[in-house]
C-alpha cells in the first residue's frame, strides 16, 4: 500500500513514519522541501516541493496515485481545498490532522467525544480548523471524497517538553528557570486536568485508521489514556531534572491580558485550550484500534525528552524576552499582594 504524507518530520507525524518504515505492507512518500533529510529513515521515498506552490506540487506529482494521502500542515480552507483540487481522485483516503482544541471551550462535559461541540472562540488557530472540517466533510457527504479527521490533543517526542506557559522559542527557557531555580509559572492553580501522548503511542492509534474503510466519513480524537494535573506536569518534570519545583500561580485571564501586550497568545492557547479541564473518551479509536493504550507514560516520556534535549543543547534557543516577561508578572503580582495586604490592615 502507499501512502502520502504532507510534511511528515513534525512531532505527530515523525513517530508514525518510523512506525511505517518498520511495516513491509507500507511504501510510504514524504512531500515537504527537504529540510530534515537526515532524520528521515533511509527507506522513506522523498518529493522535495513546496505544497503552497500547487502548479510545482502537482508537477512533482504527476501520474502518481496513493492509498492514503496524510496532511499534517494545513491550517487554513484554502490549503485544504489546494488539496481536494490535487488529491480528488488520486487516493482512496486523505486524512486531515485537525485538532482537540477545536471542541468547544469550556465543554457542557469535561469528558469529551467525536460528538461534542466544534466551537472556540477564544483561538483562530481552532476556527480555521474547524472550517477546514467542514470544508472536507461537505465534500464527502456531497461527492464522496474520502476524508477522514483525526484530532489529536498534547502529542510530544524525545525533541520537546509540553508545557502550558511558554514564550514564542518554546518550551526550553522553562526548563532553564527551573534548573536555575527560578518560579515558574503556572496557569490558574495547576488543579486543571490534561492529557499528553508521546508520539510513538499516538502512531499506534493513527496507523490503525490508515486504510480502514470505517474511518473513512469519520472523526476520531487520538490520545493517551494518562491524565495529568497541571501540577503533576510540572512536578514530574522537575524530578527528572532533579530539582526543585517552584511554581507560580497566575490566573489565564491575567497571562491572556498581560501576554497580548506583549505578543504571546496565552488568550488562545491557555483559555481555548490548555488551561481547560479535558478527559479524553477514545472508545471510538479503540474499536478500530484495540491496542491503542499508553506505552510511554509521562514519567518516562519526559526523561526521554530531557535526555535528548540536555544532550543537544545546541539546538535549543534560550529566551531572554520570555523569561523577562516571567520575573515581570511575578513581581508585579506580589506587589499586587502586598498592596492589598497593606491596605486591609489599616
Amino acid at each position: 500500500m502507499k501512502a502520502l504524507f504532507i510534511g511528515g518530520t513534525g512531532t505527530i507525524s515523525m513517530g508514525i513514519i518510523k512506525a511505517l518504515a518498520e511495516d513491509p505492507m507500507w511504501e510510504v512518500y514524504l512531500l515537504n522541501r527537504g529540510n530534515r533529510k537526515d532524520e528521515v529513515p533511509a527507506n522513506i521515498k522523498q518529493i522535495v516541493a513546496n505544497i503552497y506552490d500547487e502548479a510545482d506540487a502537482a508537477k512533482k506529482l504527476e501520474g502518481m496515485e496513493f492509498d492514503v494521502v496524510s496532511e499534517f500542515i494545513a491550517f487554513d480552507v484554502e490549503a485544504v481545498k489546494r488539496d481536494y483540487r490535487l488529491f480528488k481522485g488520486k487516493t482512496k483516503q486523505y486524512i486531515f490532522i485537525s485538532s482537540a482544541s477545536a471542541y468547544n471551550k469550556p465543554a457542557a462535559h469535561h469528558v469529551i467525544t467525536e460528538g461534542t461541540t466544534l466551537a472556540n472562540p477564544y483561538w483562530d488557530y481552532s476556527r480555521n480548523k474547524i472550517a477546514c472540517e467542514e470544508f472536507l466533510l461537505d465534500k464527502y457527504r456531497t461527492e464522496g471524497f474520502p476524508v477522514t479527521i483525526v484530532r489529536p490533543s498534547h502529542t510530544y517526542d524525545e525533541r520537546s517538553i509540553p508545557l502550558g506557559v511558554h514564550g514564542n522559542k518554546g518550551f526550553y527557557q522553562v526548563i532553564r528557570r527551573m534548573q536555575q531555580g527560578k518560579p515558574v509559572i503556572i496557569q490558574g492553580d495547576g488543579t486543571s486536568l490534561w492529557a499528553l501522548t508521546f508520539n510513538k503511542d499516538f502512531a499506534v492509534g493513527y496507523i490503525a485508521l490508515m486504510g480502514n474503510r470505517h474511518a473513512i466519513g469519520e472523526a476520531f480524537q487520538i490520545t493517551g489514556d494518562e491524565i495529568l494535573s497541571w501540577n503533576q506536569i510540572h512536578q514530574t518534570i522537575a524530578d527528572a531534572l532533579g530539582v526543585e519545583l517552584k511554581p507560580y500561580y497566575v490566573s489565564s485571564e491575567f497571562l491572556a491580558d498581560a501576554g497580548e501586550a506583549c505578543g504571546y497568545d496565552f488568550r488562545g492557547s491557555l483559555i481555548g485550550d490548555k488551561s481547560v479541564s479535558v478527559v479524553f473518551d477514545n472508545s471510538k479509536l479503540k474499536r478500530l484500534a484495540p491496542t491503542m493504550t499508553t506505552t510511554i507514560p509521562f514519567h518516562k516520556g519526559v526523561r526521554i525528552a530531557l535526555d535528548y534535549v540536555l544532550s543537544h543543547k545546541d539546538r535549543y534557543e534560550e529566551d531572554p524576552e520570555f523569561d523577562r516577561f516571567c520575573d515581570v508578572v511575578i513581581e508585579e503580582c506580589e506587589k499586587a499582594k502586598a498592596e492589598v495586604i497593606a491596605k486591609m490592615n489599616k
